[in-house]
């Protein structure tokens, strides 16, 4: 750290899929302020989501004041901004008015599932798979934009005369901060977008010909760590360098600094996601995972292979606010403690199908073994026990593609404080789970990246110096206990997948 680092913070805006977040750190990695706000979901029609792109603005800005009046520090001492977000969530405005033509398309969205089967059964899909590394899939972006040229009346001939612009969440916060003079996204989230050559590090020709996207619309694609532009003076009574860009994913990875090839983390999030980092390598995985840059440094790429579970923390939320068996997703803990075990329960989360390794977007979710004995306490264990299942789903492939032995898996968000939870994820993989002790992995890594480009950092050394273990759990379950769980498990999935009827 700089002899000046302690006194120098940075603003890292965490922008998520149900809520916004910002975080005021200092060069000791140490949290000054923090604040949240939830924003409205979209829900137009079934498997359709989406979000106000203007929401997303209003929140995002909200928190950032907020923390800036919380910590009552001088905007002047802001090094930089560091932003993280949501990732594949689509939005297109007008260059010149800045609106928006049609709301965000979110992640989650299924609305192309149909168009990505096609794709699936064509000459393209090897294509797609060997220049982006992703899997066609409605999750992406390509599609969703492709989705509003071809359904938002005159978008198309506004997109082909120049008049519109395309970008993930981060690019449309870049554009609002900068008051539209910078029109930029980051390496990682355009990796996700199936528009994007990871190993040309270029937006790829072909990819723009197959969705049919206008090269115009689309933004310059920067390293991690770099200046991209300048907050405008009003917002923040200072124009604050914008200085690091990740996807939250990616974001999370090197805010538990897994710095290493072969280094996993799983961020049990509204959806899970696990990565691991495959160093200079982009592996081609024959297990259905994602081959997907980790983050890009110097225009020098470190890649990795990603594993995304649609459904995990939102599977308490559907306890909660679906079942009514919780007041608040807290108590699930509480409740799944009273049972010693499942009781043959296992509860398959494929509310909006299976990602990965399965990648089945007809799957829907099942709850399965039920008897007359069965309460409440059985669905909520089957449910915690649904995210470390679908976690050992992906470790297992990566492995078979990487080849690494993996010994310690880093963990991080919401569900990680959960306790059942974590020892359950030891036992079912067999290896070390380490929590570490800031949970804000994802704003810690934008952190991360800004300052580093700020120089709050010299080098990833004095960052990785920042990380700190809170506490890890060893596997104490019996191999043969394990493998039968695992195939109650696997069987109860077969169970849940093609459950909806394709269309012709």
């Amino acid at each position: 750290m700089t002899d000046t680092a302690a006194e120098k913070y940075i603003l890292a805006l965490d922008q998520g899929t149900t809520s916004s977040r910002a975080l005021l750190i200092d060069g000791s990695g140490r949290i000054k302020a923090r604040a949240q706000k939830e924003f409205p979901q979209i829900y137009p029609q079934p498997g359709w989501i989406e979000h106000d792109p203007l929401e997303i603005w209003s929140s995002q800005y909200q928190v950032a004041l907020e923390v800036l009046k919380k910590s009552e520090i001088d905007p002047k001492s802001i090094a930089g901004i560091g932003i993280a977000n949501q990732r594949e969530t689509t939005v297109v405005w007008d260059r010149r008015s800045g609106e928006p033509v049609y709301n965000a398309i979110v992640w989650q969205d299924r609305r192309t599932s149909d168009f990505c089967v096609e794709l699936k059964k064509s000459r393209h899909r090897a294509q797609i798979e060997d220049a982006t590394g992703l899997v066609p899939d409605a999750y992406f972006s390509a599609t969703k934009l492709k989705w509003i040229l071809d359904h938002v009346p005159e978008a198309r001939q506004r997109a082909e005369n120049g008049d519109l612009a395309f970008g993930t969440v981060d690019a449309w916060l870049i554009w609002k901060l900068t008051g539209g003079k910078v029109h930029a996204t980051d390496a990682t989230n355009a990796s996700r977008t199936m528009l994007y050559n990871i190993h040309d590090l270029q937006w790829d020709p072909s990819m723009l010909e197959l969705f049919d996207v206008p090269a115009n619309m689309l933004p310059e694609v920067k390293d991690n760590s770099a200046l991209y532009g300048r907050a405008h003076p009003d917002l923040f009574a200072a124009s604050l360098p914008i200085c690091g860009v990740a996807g939250d994913q990616q974001a999370a990875l090197f805010g538990q600094m897994c710095i290493k090839e072969g280094m996993v983390k799983n961020t049990y999030g509204t959806g899970c996601f696990i990565i691991m980092n495959t160093g200079r390598k982009a592996i081609k995985s024959q297990n259905n995972l994602l081959s997907t840059l980790a983050w890009v440094l110097d225009r020098q790429p470190t890649y990795a292979l990603e594993g995304s579970i649609f459904i995990a923390g939102a599977v308490v939320q559907w306890l909660r606010d679906g079942l009514k068996i919780i007041r608040s997703s807290e108590e699930v803990e509480q409740l799944a403690a009273e049972v010693q075990d499942n009781g043959g329960v296992y509860l398959v989360p494929a509310f909006a199908g299976l990602g990965a390794p399965h990648w089945d977007q007809y799957a829907r979710g099942t709850l399965i073994g039920i008897t007359r004995g069965t309460t409440g306490g059985h669905i909520a264990r089957a449910a915690l026990e649904a995210m470390a299942y679908q976690t050992r789903d992906v470790l297992d492939a990566m492995i078979a593609d990487s080849k690494i032995k993996v010994n310690e898996l880093r963990v991080d968000g919401g569900a990680s404080v959960n306790r059942t939870l974590m020892q359950f994820q030891s036992d079912i993989l067999g290896v070390k789970v380490i929590r570490p002790k800031n949970l804000e992995t994802t704003a810690m890594g934008a952190c991360y990246f800004a300052g580093l480009a700020a120089g709050v950092w010299q080098d990833m050394d004095e960052i990785n110096a920042l990380w700190q273990k809170e506490t890890g759990f060893t596997p104490g379950l019996d191999e043969e206990e394990c493998q039968l769980l695992l195939s109650g498990w696997r069987r109860a999935v077969g169970r849940s997948k093609e459950w909806l009827e394709k269309t012709p």
